[in-house]
């Protein structure tokens, strides 16, 4: 049953929440009482000068803007923020308002090296350090720096060094082979290139000698620095010990939309997109999210399990934007030691992804009898929706006193926006609430909007966070077509949605993946939840041949045998719990479930293997976390 209260705010969380806080103050701004959360929304997505000029003045990024200045004009794409005002993503985030230079800034634990604290002075040291080296590179404006690095303080560092600069940052995890950085950086033409010769993954040691050689050799970047993580023995280029030196912070003003970084999209079905975020609408959409939403700010430590290949990561990094310090973790996610990690660390706040807390939960890890988690006051799942199920087991596991914030948004936007807030309670199976400026909406096959139905999810208002640009698209004309192409101005997400009468959401699997049987539509994340809640079933994929045969098929990963009982209670469970006309016509076991690197179920590139496309045509073989999960499925095509 989804609907059920697990958890709600605290009487007072009006008066002892930072939300609580910027709510008063908006309120007197807007002459009108905004106390419950959809009020204070609903004046978020229609006064949007006045909510984000608040957002932007509450948390320092810089003095009062008129309302009518914040957002000059509201088209999509081309929305335009802030257009008088300057700032610096690198100067923002070393402000930390409410830390004192010896505070702890960031903690820094590994699988490869030994745990590292800096503080915010040591942190800044290694800023104008990093930035020295840079500019000794030639490095400036509008340049690009490119970090195949993993998540230690060094990339932290040198990512808000590029920023400090006004060059524009990019980043893929040590995990991605030389296929997938290539596809990635030769887009943006790095005029200098981060490697690192290795690292350990718990116990297993991966070299990256000759996957550096080919990717080198492919970008041919101006200069090459290599981070020494494993030992001394190899390097390419200089070495990051002998980069830079000692001097002085300076930060370049920018405009809001000047490029910060760019991100990209999984790339399954062809090269990733190159999204480019700015400096103004990330700092702006990330100080609301973690100051508002997460309710962070001076003494929490902000955890989130991440690579630097995914957008978690930068958003992580800008925890000191908020005052908060951040918890960085390099290595393998052990279901016990992660939980183990968050009360070594203090962590206040502890995000990790969906399918890590259905595999915690699979294997019957109890954190609370693992880890002293009273510090815990929130805990984010991301990545993928988390079904009723994971919602009892955080509740029963881990915690009964945290906020469990299950959020949904992307790579796209670089944030979440639909999630939860300290002032709205945790209903089961559910998203708590649609965030703060993001005016989010549920359209039918007509483009009207729906309350309590499911349908597309689109953004019908701009967000300050929405990319700047995709990279090589002068025209913007790849930007439109990818969110933009069924509602003119309105920005399709690519998700199912539900959203309740109470403001809450459930989001039910992407909607180019579609279970469409007999005119039942289901999204996969709901079928999901049903197979993976069968005792035995680890993971699932699930695919509907809608072209000829319209066949359903559920490949399954399974800690036990996959025999005729098995089989049975998959169906009844789909049978009783979803619709007869789901249940599956075939339930096929499989080694492995294929993810892409981010995490992601490969369900349209799975399908269009089975339907008979070439492998090449069908996924970017360098977008996924192990290739070799394919095979099975290609032995399934027709």
């Amino acid at each position: 049953m989804t609907g059920e209260v697990l958890w709600r705010p605290r009487p007072d969380a009006g008066e002892t929440t930072n939300i609580g806080a910027f709510g008063r103050m908006l309120a007197s701004l807007a002459g009108r009482d905004l106390d419950d959360y959809q009020d204070l929304w609903r004046c978020s997505v229609e006064r949007p000068g006045l909510f984000w000029g608040a957002v932007w003045e509450h948390f320092g990024l810089g003095g009062p803007v008129p309302e009518d200045r914040v957002l000059t004009s509201a088209a999509m794409p081309g929305a335009a923020w802030f257009p008088d005002e300057r700032l610096n993503y690198a100067e923002a985030v070393l402000d930390a308002p409410g830390m004192a230079p010896g505070d702890v800034a960031v903690l820094a634990y590994s699988d490869t090296r030994a745990p590292i604290e800096w503080t915010l002075a040591e942190l800044r040291a290694a800023v104008a350090k990093a930035r020295s080296g840079l500019i000794a590179a030639g490095v400036g404006r509008g340049d690009r720096v490119a970090a195949w690095m993993p998540n230690v303080p060094e990339t932290y560092a040198l990512m808000l060094a590029a920023a400090s600069l006004g060059a524009v940052f990019s980043s893929c995890a040590p995990e991605f082979g030389a296929k997938a950085v290539i596809d990635r950086l030769r887009q943006v033409e790095p005029a200098i290139l981060f490697v690192t010769d290795g690292y350990r993954y718990g116990a297993k040691t991966i070299r990256r000698d000759r996957e550096i050689t080919q990717v080198v050799e492919a970008l041919r970047p101006r200069t090459v620095v290599t981070f020494s993580y494993l030992d001394e023995s190899f390097a390419v280029g200089e070495r990051w010990d002998g980069f830079g030196a000692d001097g002085d912070l300076a930060f370049e003003a920018v405009p809001f939309d000047h490029p910060l970084y760019i991100l990209y999209s999984s790339g399954t079905t062809g090269l990733p997109k190159a999204i480019v975020h700015g400096h103004g609408g990330i700092a702006l959409e990330h100080v609301k999210m973690l100051g508002l939403h997460h309710d962070l700010g001076p003494g929490d430590r902000f955890l989130w399990y991440t690579t630097t290949g995914w957008m978690m990561w930068n958003y992580l990094a800008s925890a000191p934007l908020v005052g908060a310090a951040a918890v960085l973790f390099d290595g393998a996610p052990d279901p016990e030691g992660m939980w183990r990690l968050a009360e070594a660390s203090g962590a206040t706040y502890f995000g990790t992804s969906a399918p890590f807390l259905m595999a915690c939960r699979d294997r019957g890890i109890v954190p609370i009898d693992l880890a002293d988690l009273s510090r815990l006051r929130g805990i984010g799942s991301t990545g993928a929706p988390l079904p009723p199920s994971g919602f009892d087991y955080v509740y029963d596991a881990v915690s009964a006193t945290a906020q469990l914030q299950s959020l949904s948004g992307g790579t796209d936007l670089c944030t979440g926006f639909v999630g939860g807030a300290p002032t709205v309670p945790v209903w089961r199976g559910e998203l708590s609430c649609l965030c703060l400026g993001a005016k989010v909406e549920s359209f039918d096959a007509a483009g009207n909007a729906a309350i309590g139905r499911e349908g597309e999810l689109v953004i019908t208002a701009p967000m300050p966070s929405m990319p700047v640009a995709l990279w090589g698209d002068p025209l913007e004309q790849c930007y439109r077509d990818t969110y933009f192409d069924r509602w003119p101005g309105v920005w399709r997400h690519g998700d199912w949605i539900t959203i309740t009468d109470r403001g809450s959401a459930v989001i039910s699997g992407r909607s180019d993946a579609t279970l469409n049987r007999g005119g039942v539509r289901m999204g996969t994340a709901e079928f999901y939840a049903v197979v993976e809640a069968v005792p035995g079933v680890t993971d699932s994929l699930v695919v509907h041949l809608d072209r000829d045969d319209d066949r359903l098929l559920v490949f399954i990963e399974a800690a036990v045998e996959v025999d005729d009982a098995l089989e049975r209670a998959i169906s009844a469970a789909v049978r009783a719990e979803l619709s007869p006309r789901h249940v599956p016509d075939a339930i096929i076991a499989v080694p492995k479930i294929p993810r892409t690197l981010s995490g992601k179920k490969c369900e349209v590139p799975v399908k269009r293997l089975l339907e008979g496309v070439p492998l090449a045509e069908a996924v970017a073989v360098g977008s996924l976390a192990d290739p070799t999960a394919l095979e099975a499925f290609i032995e399934q095509s027709v």
